[in-house]
């Protein structure tokens, strides 16, 4: 007989969300940045050949999704992640994961600030200096943080204008592009080493994150067991589809020029510009600058909640967990992630911190992994429905687990150092922390 997960562990919460909300919810926290600019790096790593490291980060990423669809469906209380490995792996292991959680999202903000910062750099070039784009992020981070500040649902609404749009842009791109792809332009003449294809895969990694993040409201779905890998596979088969299309039509169109370095700020720009003109250059850049922007409001709204969670249970400094007298904001927790996250992205670039970012997803990956074998070897499940159980439940979570260990091993020895030095300052906390003897 199954057993249950504790139901006193959550106040009960709504469960309002279908299929159709929660995969449009992973679809669009996943669309980002790394669309409009990734296809460049991959030829220039891979050439014709990026699609092979398509192939490898959309199987990784199939059998990660359906270990955190059967965990998820195991234990459905909000907290995505960090509520099942919790309960899988110990309060422990499940604190690391929202501490990795919060790291791998803020330096998310920082590369993805970066883009956002280029994009309006190559539409008005007179941002294009150090100082401009330093005001930029002022401006950015100062004016998220004020409208959060100020209210949930301000934050809340302002994500919700600026995803509208965000995908109009990139369809025209695959529709419009796709009669000007050279098939001598896709030929692979030459297969890239293993080796070099892990690494792309390792970057290309970064572009497929998003799912952990959606599956926070876990405790907020319809019927989770059936739901959530539905969901799951509704978004990855969509986003999958998208990525691989407007790489193909990238390189298509440009050729060897895609990899050069004056294509790497805004390949799909460029692209854009040989077939629909100018016109066509600016709208791929209007659609970069609101998309980063609808990521940055989203993750401005839902990330310092953990450090004002973190800091009310005395893992961080109290004055974390401040709540704004008026507009009952955690406006100190708000303010500290978006500076930051400024400092991030002043000193930062792109596909560095997109690498280090890797690292403390992948681990918080692959602690789901190992969690979501332990649920199934102690048959838990969720109150009151049947669990799912993905098709060679006994093989893919090792299957997943050794993926992961194959791209971390890609990793750099900087990535490390700063993804284990934050886990050591976070271990430090939680065995200092008074609540540990209860």
């Amino acid at each position: 007989m199954a057993s249950p997960i504790p139901s006193t562990t959550e106040p009960a919460l709504r469960r309002v969300i279908g299929m159709g909300g929660l995969a449009a919810a992973i679809f669009n926290i996943t669309i980002g940045a790394a669309i409009f600019v990734l296809p460049a790096h991959m030829a220039a790593s891979l050439g014709a050949a990026a699609p092979l490291a398509y192939g490898i980060c959309i199987v990784a990423t199939a059998l990660i999704a359906l270990c955190i669809a059967e965990a998820g469906s195991r234990v459905a209380q909000s907290g995505g992640p960090y509520a099942f490995v919790q309960v899988a792996l110990g309060p422990y292991v499940g604190y690391l994961c929202g501490v990795l959680l919060w790291l791998g999202v803020t330096l998310a903000m920082g590369a993805v600030a970066t883009v956002l910062v280029d994009a309006l750099a190559t539409l008005v070039p007179a941002l294009s200096g150090t100082m401009p784009r330093a005001l930029v992020l002022v401006a950015l981070f100062g004016g998220l943080a004020t409208v959060n500040a100020r209210g949930a649902d301000w934050g809340s609404r302002l994500s919700g204008i600026a995803t509208i749009a965000k995908l109009l842009p990139l369809l025209a791109f695959v529709v419009l592009g796709l009669s000007h792809v050279h098939g001598a332009n896709l030929a692979i003449t030459t297969l890239p080493p293993i080796g070099k294809i892990g690494e792309a895969g390792l970057l290309l990694m970064f572009a497929f994150f998003g799912m952990e993040s959606a599956l926070q409201v876990s405790g907020e779905v319809i019927e989770p067991a059936h739901v959530v890998p539905r969901a799951i596979a509704v978004a990855l088969l969509a986003i999958g589809l998208l990525y691989v299309s407007v790489q193909l039509v990238a390189q298509g169109v440009l050729g060897a020029t895609l990899a050069t370095p004056e294509a790497a700020k805004a390949p799909l720009a460029l692209a854009a510009a040989q077939f629909a003109g100018p016109a066509g250059a600016r709208l791929i850049l209007v659609g970069m600058i609101v998309s980063t922007f609808g990521f940055m409001t989203g993750m401005m709204l839902s990330t310092p909640r953990t450090l004002f969670a973190l800091a009310s249970d005395g893992y961080l400094p109290r004055p974390l967990a401040r709540v704004h007298p008026v507009h009952r904001t955690p406006h100190v927790a708000i303010a500290i992630q978006g500076v930051i996250v400024f400092v991030i992205a002043l000193t930062g670039t792109y596909v560095k911190l997109a690498l280090i970012a890797d690292v403390s997803i992948l681990l918080v990956y692959l602690a789901c992994c190992l969690g979501t074998w332990r649920l199934r070897r102690d048959n838990v499940a969720a109150d009151g429905s049947m669990p799912f159980r993905m098709p060679g439940g006994t093989v893919v979570p090792w299957l997943a687990a050794a993926l992961i260990v194959g791209l971390l091993m890609r990793a750099t020895a900087q990535a490390w150092l700063l993804t284990l030095g934050v886990v050591a300052v976070a271990t430090l906390g939680f065995f200092v922390h008074p609540r540990r003897t209860r």
